[in-house]
């Protein structure tokens, strides 16, 4: 017996799944949800299948055998991948998808231009990115949701494999009033009574903190975000001074002030900024093409430095 179906809706199935929702997965796929419905109403009739419960005001959970069927579908759609892989190996083109993940404090500095230069470079690459916390970017690594990330190099567990591709040592972003604006360096002794504008994700404001406590001083916190658009706006209007370790090109605020970053004097650990794969014995053509990518962007990321000065 013949069974028609697609890998797409097998697609739109696995990201219900993912998603947790029909109204979530529309979203993530970029898709409607109406779509949506239709393809896994198409797949529960080729196989005759329940694969959801559907609960009024509860939302969709998978049933017994949809859990299987998850489990196979995704098991489907990787092998699909590898057609990529085998067709690339014959034309000797880099093709197929590829979903990229990004710290979010790393992703507006770094990813758009990964992006654009690597699609211009293999057109027949689909590129699909995602950002997030660190603990997201590990969940979606092993989910495969994404098939690499470029983070830094905090707390990355050992069936995840990173490689480390430039060193990002801390700066004290300042307002262009603020005294210590025009020095060539500033020590956090000298920032440690001074208002901090706190970086306040999980792994970074503990980062940032370590800096001073292994000093044995105590920042003065005057507030905290997660933002560091919004730790940029507050610093550019006097409010206190930040710490950062993706400085932007540019040195203006998100409302238009001008900003200045300082390097920090004492001696510190910087961060590494690199790319976190599941450990694996072969990569795909595509993946190992954009890892090298991303080894030749490294001249591009170090302009950042010169925004410090």
């Amino acid at each position: 017996m013949a069974f028609r179906f697609t890998l797409r809706q097998l697609e739109y199935f696995v990201a219900v799944c993912d998603a947790g929702s029909i109204a979530a997965a529309s979203q993530l796929v970029n898709v409607s949800s109406p779509s949506i419905s239709t393809a896994i109403s198409q797949l529960e009739n080729v196989f005759g299948l329940e694969l959801f419960v559907r609960q009024y005001a509860r939302g969709l959970s998978l049933t017994p055998g949809g859990r299987r069927f998850y489990s196979a579908a995704k098991e489907v759609l990787e092998g699909a991948g590898g057609l990529h892989d085998v067709a690339g190996e014959i034309s000797g083109e880099v093709r197929g998808p590829i979903s990229v993940g990004s710290l979010m404090t790393v992703a507006p500095f770094v990813l758009p231009e990964l992006r654009k230069e690597f699609q211009a470079q293999h057109p027949l690459v689909t590129f699909q990115q995602a950002e997030g916390h660190q603990t997201d970017l590990i969940r979606m690594l092993r989910r495969a949701d994404i098939d690499i990330a470029v983070t830094y190099d905090l707390e990355i567990p050992n069936d995840i494999a990173f490689e480390a591709l430039l060193p990002m040592p801390p700066c004290a972003l300042l307002g262009v009033d603020h005294p210590l604006a025009s020095a060539s360096a500033v020590s956090l002794g000298a920032l440690a009574d001074e208002p901090l504008i706190l970086l306040d994700l999980p792994l970074s404001r503990d980062y940032f903190m370590s800096l001073f406590q292994r000093l044995d001083l105590h920042p003065r916190i005057e507030a905290r975000t997660p933002n560091v658009s919004m730790v940029h706006a507050m610093v550019a209007n006097g409010i206190g001074y930040g710490l950062l370790n993706v400085p932007s090109r540019h040195t203006w605020s998100p409302d238009g002030k001008p900003l200045r970053y300082v390097p920090i004097k004492d001696e510190a650990r910087p961060m590494q900024l690199g790319l976190a794969t599941m450990r694996a014995d072969r990569k795909s053509r595509i993946l190992s093409a954009f890892e090298e990518h991303c080894r030749k962007m490294v001249a591009f990321l170090t302009v950042f430095g010169s925004a410090r000065g």
